[in-house]
């Protein structure tokens, strides 16, 4: 079963950093284009980032160029999203999905497997 577990929310200031961690549980991470989602209450989930997993090519959304970083540790099987000067609108529940297909996209309807949620909360 594919199933993506994510870890790594919680609270912090505006202006700090949080490292979330996408797990792959029953598949290999490196088979699957991999997106970062994330969901306002009340609204549709939102693309802020993916990677390719054919040539490790990302995309990220324009509120978050320059302060989210995806990566991916092969060995440990695992994604990771790294957030730093975090805002107060980038509160939400993050998501990570996987998908096939030639290259990632932010589209989340494009992704077929996805994992639990992790709440990120930026306040003072």
């Amino acid at each position: 079963q594919v199933q993506p577990v994510e870890s790594g929310g919680g609270l912090v200031q505006p202006g700090g950093s949080l490292r979330l961690s996408c797990a792959a549980s029953g598949f290999t991470l490196d088979d699957y284009n991999i997106g970062w989602f994330r969901q306002y209450p009340g609204k549709e989930r939102e693309g802020v980032s993916c990677i390719t997993t054919s040539d490790d090519t990302t995309h990220y959304r324009d509120s978050v160029k320059g302060r989210f970083t995806i990566s991916r540790d092969n060995a440990k099987n695992t994604l990771y999203l790294q957030m730093n000067s975090l805002k107060p609108e980038d509160t939400a529940i993050y998501y990570c999905a996987a998908s096939y297909g030639y290259r990632c996209s932010l589209r989340p309807y494009e992704y077929a497997y996805w994992g639990q949620g992790t709440q990120v909360t930026v306040s003072s």
